[in-house]
């Protein structure tokens, strides 16, 4: 049935001469598949969608079969489903190399009514493989597991872009420098995220000034992340293997006095398996390591809240004890 749906959505006719002239390159994709190298590229339009390259391989259909069944699915609640894209079915458009119609998810573009946004995708979960993966692709992900922050933290940054000013536009590292951050780095980036001094002055210490007003208060990003690990908490459903969660506010917006539009988005279900009655630690945990961090850039540490963290993060550990090779 999911493969005549996933058919059956890509032959659907389409307004051709409007998407071909308003599909433009995607440029604040901090992480995941980019144009060159052989590899296409996502694309947005004027609308407000986002189109992703439909992967050839299973991962492809994986993704859309999850958000078939999470867009289908009543036993989701409202007030969760604010933290995924609206999921528009798949559509044939011209690919970004321009080698002719090619397959794309079409996702809800979350940034399309942003100036300048401040973005970082953050991988979830102490592991990123799956069971039912080869063992060749357990492998790969067991050792970037380890050479990451993910097996130490819960969780990694895999791409960022923090606005600075008119002047000197986007601190936007290379992925190589990315990868490369331990520990330390990680906790100083989520400092220099919301921080008014440079991001690339190695001499300054962040001032976290944009803190309150992103990270915090009731509609901030530590009250999302909260609302969110209270759901995952019992949510049996789904096992979101290697999915990140995307935060992104406008520093513009906040100099001027108005809301920064702070708002977290979960992306990349490619990897995502039925829980099957089981809480999903793996991305529990790392959630919790997650919001641990934010809330002490804020306050410092909380007892009550770092113990239950800790926890989940112990129980995940227990887990993957069990099944890593």
């Amino acid at each position: 049935m999911l493969q005549i749906f996933i058919l059956y959505s890509l032959l659907q006719p389409l307004h051709w001469k409007r998407l071909k002239a308003s599909l433009i390159f995607e440029l604040q994709e901090v992480a995941g598949h980019k144009a060159g190298k052989g590899k296409l590229g996502p694309l947005v339009d004027d609308s407000g969608c986002f189109y992703k390259p439909y992967q050839c391989d299973d991962r492809g259909s994986k993704e859309v079969a999850f958000y078939t069944s999470f867009s289908s699915n009543t036993k989701i609640p409202d007030h969760i489903r604010r933290f995924f894209p609206v999921f528009y079915g798949t559509k044939l458009v011209e690919a970004s190399d321009g080698s002719g119609l090619s397959p794309h998810i079409v996702l809800q573009d979350l940034v399309s009514n942003r100036n300048n946004p401040s973005i970082m995708d953050i991988k979830i979960g102490a592991r990123t493989w799956y069971p039912q993966a080869s063992d060749d692709y357990i492998e790969r992900c067991f050792q970037k597991d380890r050479e990451t922050t993910t097996s130490l933290l819960g969780f990694r940054i895999s791409g960022l872009q923090i606005y600075e000013n008119k002047e000197s536009g986007f601190w936007k590292p290379v992925k190589k420098l990315v990868q490369a951050f331990n520990v330390e780095d990680v906790r100083l980036v989520l400092r220099k995220f919301v921080s008014s001094n440079s991001p690339t002055d190695s001499n300054s210490v962040p001032d976290c000034s944009f803190a309150p007003s992103v990270y915090g208060g009731s509609s901030g990003i530590l009250a999302q992340l909260l609302e969110l690990k209270e759901w995952f908490e019992v949510q049996t459903i789904y096992n979101l293997n290697s999915c990140s969660v995307l935060m992104v506010y406008e520093k513009e917006s906040l100099l001027k006095g108005t809301s920064p539009g702070a708002e977290i988005k979960l992306v990349d279900f490619a990897h995502v398996i039925e829980g099957t009655g089981i809480i999903d630690h793996n991305f529990l945990g790392g959630l919790c390591s997650l919001i641990k961090i934010i809330s002490e850039i804020l306050t410092g540490p909380d007892e009550h809240t770092n113990k239950a963290c800790l926890q989940d993060m112990e129980k995940n550990s227990v887990i993957d004890n069990g099944t890593n090779k």
